[in-house]
This record gives structure tokens, sequence and C-alpha cells, in this order.
């Protein structure tokens, strides 16, 4: 107890503020190795799992891959579609000259062409993102003195993944950092944030610049293009009509072959990615399981209901799924653990609400023909109300047995 007393009285010395600030690293290790017991539980019960906030960040932009991939090759190739289309020799801007002077053409049938002309849309955007949210993460870092977390990197290639194409760099530069200074640090960074820190820099950018967000000529980066998504023709004719209007049959929108955010256009893709988080229980089944329910159930439920005006009415569960950015959503957004419910109740309720209300915002408000984001972000602000009532409620429930 007298060495115990020595320490505690000369560790104000080496704490900071003190004169041996600098020696407090190895002060501390001596208190530790004086105060650790000399036999140490070493058996499975006590041992600590492998998987870590590094670990979990890996697996989850591993599960991007398939989406990375496909978005350079379908960008590609719906610009060298539009550049068919057009009649051009090359689309304007140095991406043209750049494949021209290459001898690599813009023949839609070219896989090799297709894919390096999406590839010079996608790095673009992704450098302009990693270097200003990186410069953000960094300056957040240095002030509260730690070193820059790996979330960013998620961030990062979420983000890009849910942009259009055609998005300017200042755009995206300005996203970025909205989405990882309001949506994340001002509530302590990684671990703290309530809102999805991607989803929240994509809103921003949707309500502030709708021009360069929504409409027709923002989805092929082709000038003097445009073309409607899918689901902005089912929100005016109807899906029926997607066969005729736009040449896109459900397979081909599973598949990821039609017009979109430069990530968001395979459901296939996604499930790939869902199925390893799955797999490797990055995300739980619950939120998936639910979010398909809540969607499957609205959807069924307004096929019953029917509408002589609103053609979305009609659209059944199946081409809710393939359509727009449910899958990405899904599979990326709805499963993130820091900004989802805790506890497994609150994750069954939080993935049902954000089921219902994307099938609810496409079909009910016209204004919104993609209601995925706005549904995402929608949970994302009642997750914590959500736990506290399932929490009270657990509460209450065992008080009464124990009462019993």
């Amino acid at each position: 107890m007298g060495f115990k007393r020595f320490l505690d009285s000369i560790e104000p010395h080496f704490a900071k503020g003190g004169k041996f600030e600098r020696l407090y690293p190895a002060f501390e290790m001596v208190e530790t190795f004086v105060y650790t017991p000399e036999k140490v539980t070493t058996v499975a019960p006590h041992a600590r799992a492998s998987i870590d906030l590094k670990r979990v960040l890996f697996y989850v932009v591993i599960a991007t891959i398939p989406c990375i991939l496909w978005s350079w090759f379908n960008t590609g190739y719906q610009a060298n579609l539009a550049v068919q289309a057009l009649g051009l020799d090359q689309p304007a801007g140095w991406r043209g000259s750049l494949l021209a002077a290459l001898g690599i053409g813009f023949d839609p049938a070219n896989p090799i062409a297709c894919l390096l002309h999406g590839m010079l849309y996608f790095f673009p955007i992704y450098v302009v993102t990693v270097a200003v949210g990186g410069l953000c993460e960094l300056a957040f870092a240095i002030v509260r003195r730690h070193e820059v977390n790996e979330g960013f990197f998620v961030t990062s290639m979420l983000y890009v993944l849910c942009l259009p194409a055609t998005t300017p760099l200042w755009l995206v530069a300005l996203g970025i950092v909205f989405g990882v200074v309001i949506g994340k640090e001002v509530f302590g960074g990684t671990g703290k944030n309530f809102l999805n820190p991607a989803l929240t820099g994509r809103a921003f950018l949707y309500f502030a610049y709708p021009a360069s967000m929504s409409g027709d000529a923002i989805w092929v980066p082709v000038d003097g293009y445009s073309a409607a998504t899918a689901l902005a023709v089912s929100a005016a004719d109807g899906h029926q009509t997607l066969g005729a209007a736009i040449d896109l049959s459900w397979t081909e929108a599973f598949f990821g072959l039609m017009d979109g955010s430069i990530g968001e256009t395979s459901a296939f893709c996604c499930l790939l990615g869902a199925a390893f988080l799955l797999y490797t229980r990055i995300a739980n089944y619950r939120l998936v399981a639910g979010c398909l329910i809540g969607m499957i159930a609205m959807s069924s439920l307004l096929n019953l209901v029917g509408s002589d005006t609103n053609p979305m009415f009609a659209m059944p569960w199946y081409w809710h799924l393939v359509v727009g950015g449910y899958a990405f959503g899904l599979a990326f957004m709805v499963t993130e653990p820091v900004s989802a419910a805790m506890t497994n109740l609150g994750r069954w309720i939080y993935a049902g609400l954000i089921g219902v209300m994307c099938v609810l915002i496409r079909v009910v408000n016209p204004a919104f023909p993609e209601g995925m984001m706005l549904a995402i972000l929608f949970g994302n602000i009642f997750a914590p109300l959500i736990d506290y009532f399932v929490v009270k409620a657990h509460i209450a429930r065992r008080m009464k047995r124990y009462a019993a």
C-alpha cells in the first residue's frame, strides 16, 4: 500500500500539465506492470474476438467491389450507347479525346471500351471525395488529437457510388464536406453519428442543387443526351411501359443495364455485397429481413388498393427491389450499425419502417420518385427513439414479472 500511495502522489507530475508530461506513457507502463496480477486467464471464455473496427470497415469495402466494377462498365456502356445514338465520332471533353487518342473507341459492344470509359468518370469523383473529405477528417483529428479513423473510407466509397456520373466536381467536394462535418464530426466522429454521413451529403446536394441531382439529363454523361430513369418512367406511365419506353426488362433491371447513379443500378451486385456482409456477420439479418418485409407488405397493400390516376400503385414489390437505389440502400445503408437501431426488436421496427417509407414516398409523393434515401434518413432520426421505447417495454415487462 505504501508503494501505491507513492505512485499516486507522483502521478500528477507525469499527467497532462505536469513537469514530466512526456514521460507519462512510461509511468503508465510501470504502474500497469506493478498492479498486473501474476496469473491471468487465457481460456476461451475470456478471449477477445478477433474482429475490430478496422476489419469491419475493410469487409464493407470488400462488399462494395461488385458495385464498383459494375459502375465502371455500366457508366461507360450507357455513355457509349448515347454516343452511338447521337451519331458522334466521340463525346466532347478530355475523356473522349483521351479514348480516341488511345484508339479504344466508343463501341457499346466492346466491354473494354465501356469499362475504361466508365472508369474515367468514376475516378475523378472518387479522388476529389477522398482528398476533400480526408482533409476534413484530418482537421478534426488534429483538433481532437486522435488518429484519422478508417470509417471515412467506407463513407467516401458509398458517397461516390450514390452520385450521378455527371455531378460537377465542385459539387462532389461540397457534398462530402457537408456529409463528413454535419453528418458525422459535429456529433463526435465515427461511432457517434446518428445519421448516415454518405446519405447526408447526398441529400444535401439533392435539395440544395436539384438541377444537378435530378431530371432526365444527368444520368448519362454525354452532352445533349437525356434519358429517364426506370422510376421516372414508372411514375409517369406505369412500370408496364418500361419495355416500350426505354427497352428495359426486369432481368436487365436486376443486373443493372439501365440509367441511374454510378453504383446503384445493379440489384444483383448489391445483393452480392449484402450476402457477404451477412455471411461475415457484419450486417444484422434483422435489418435486411425487416426492410424487405416492410417493402413487400407496403407495396402489396398498395397493389390491392389500386388507383385510377397514379400508376405507381400497381408497381409490384419485385420491381421496387430492382429500380432506383432500394437494393443499394438495403445492402449498405440500412445495415450500417451506427445509425441503425441497437436492440433486436428495434432493428425489426427500424428496418420495417424504412421499407414502408420507401414505398410510400415513391408511390404517394409525386415529387420524389426515388424514396430510399429519404426513408433511410427518416429511419436514422427515429432509431434512438425506437430503441428507447423497446428498452422501456423490456423494463416494464420484467418489473411485472418481478412483482409477480
